[in-house]
């Protein structure tokens, strides 16, 4: 295994509102503080819309990364259909400058298959989804590389007439840290050759060979990889999560039991080759529970991991704080020290 930086994705909730305070949001920054101290480099958050969990969370980045001030922070991901590209890159790069070049920003499509929910809150995409989400895409990457947008005229206030405008702040070394997330060998690839980083879950498409879950992800990391040193990148950078259950007592799963039982329905799918994803053909990564040896050796094993510069333990969502933190803890206390003894991850 290459990897060399141990992360943790999480949900974060704003639920619990009381007067003028989020429980869930309290819960959240406490977590990233923890995670902090158990020895984690990064922690990132998922992203959602009309749902109970961060819809925005690039505040909420600053104050966890405020809280954790050894800890990188970032999402996983913001889907860009929602996006416009010059406030995102403004608000990303002011939060980067807060952090002190700490944030990792992951962006993806985004509600691709179930649009027509998001038209009357973030209203309607003109076109294909894809395309537009192609141009915000580049877009960003174009304001946060200091694209000149405009020329100041004569009614520009604070700039003299002529001044080249740019999107404001900038922020050094933010696009290196962009990342794409991709479970396509296409989609890797285009992010290869755009020098950015790359993202990849605990799913994936299937090319319906019968090859595992792992061995499909280690052609889309080394397809990454090819179009990175194609287009001149270097190698890139790869994050890869996955989902595991490290446990030091068997009552410490108690309450997983449907998580464990869809893991198992998943995997006989896939043996039988039924697995899909939005009736596409599909492979989910195997959810490994119980001893945190068996599951750090687990991880170990696995052949896309191998290639990955960071594993990111990827946290359930629906379950209470103290289960999330009881997860992270064992993980960082039985499953981190022997990944970082067996296979050279570092802290």
């Amino acid at each position: 295994m290459t990897a060399r930086a141990l992360g943790f994705l999480a949900f974060v909730d704003h639920t619990g509102i009381h007067g003028h305070r989020s429980q869930g949001l309290d819960d959240g920054v406490d977590l990233f503080g923890r995670a902090e101290h158990l020895g984690f480099d990064v922690g990132y958050v998922r992203h959602r819309h009309l749902q109970d969990y961060l819809s925005t969370p690039l505040p909420f980045l600053a104050a966890a990364g405020l809280r954790a001030p050894g800890l990188d922070v970032g999402t996983s991901l913001i889907p860009l259909r929602f996006e416009n590209a010059g406030r995102l890159a403004e608000e990303a790069a002011t939060v980067d400058l807060l952090l002190g070049g700490r944030l990792r920003l992951g962006v993806g499509s985004g509600y691709v298959t179930q649009d027509a929910v998001n038209t009357r809150a973030f209203g309607p995409v003109e076109g294909d989804v894809r395309a537009h989400v192609d141009t915000v895409l580049a877009d960003l990457l174009s304001f946060l590389d200091g694209e000149q947008v405009a020329t100041a005229d004569q009614f520009f206030e604070t700039e003299t007439e002529g001044t080249p405008l740019v999107v404001r702040p900038q922020a050094p070394g933010l696009r290196s840290r962009v990342a794409y997330g991709a479970g396509s060998l296409a989609s890797a690839r285009a992010a290869g050759l755009q020098g950015i980083g790359l993202q990849v879950s605990t799913l994936q498409p299937s090319d319906g060979s019968g090859r595992s879950f792992e061995e499909l992800q280690r052609d889309v990391i080394r397809a990454y990889r090819a179009a990175c040193r194609e287009a001149g990148h270097g190698e890139g950078r790869v994050a890869a999560s996955r989902r595991v259950l490290p446990a030091d007592r068997p009552e410490d799963l108690r309450g997983f039991e449907d998580l464990i039982e869809r893991d198992s329905v998943r995997q006989e799918a896939m043996r039988e080759g039924t697995a899909t994803i939005g009736g596409r053909p599909a492979a989910f990564g195997h959810v490994a529970s119980g001893d945190p040896a068996d599951v750090a050796a687990f991880l170990a094993r696995d052949v896309a991991l191998a290639e990955a510069d960071e594993v990111v333990l990827a946290l359930p969502f629906g379950h209470p704080i103290e289960v999330v933190r009881r997860i992270v803890e064992s993980y960082a206390r039985g499953v981190a020290p022997v990944l970082r003894a067996q296979v050279g991850v570092t802290g």
